[in-house]
């Protein structure tokens, strides 16, 4: 049976990292089929199927998930 590859995380360039206040996204595509996101501060994970991300960032360019007052 072949190993699982381990997700390899990246930050978006969007992220200014800092060490007071390091609150970033991490996302890894490099599992075929599987999207994960994790929190750079706990390090909690979801994982998504290449669908369902791929529905997310459609309905996130679109407006869907904008927070208004």
């Amino acid at each position: 049976m072949a190993a699982v590859p381990a997700f390899a995380f990246r930050t978006s360039t969007a992220c200014t990292y800092n060490n007071n206040d390091p609150r970033c996204v991490e996302v890894a595509t490099n599992v075929p089929g599987k999207v994960a996101v994790r929190n750079s501060v706990t390090g909690q994970t979801v994982e998504f199927t290449e669908l369902e991300w791929t529905d997310f960032l459609a309905g996130a360019k679109l407006g869907e998930f904008d927070v208004t007052p």
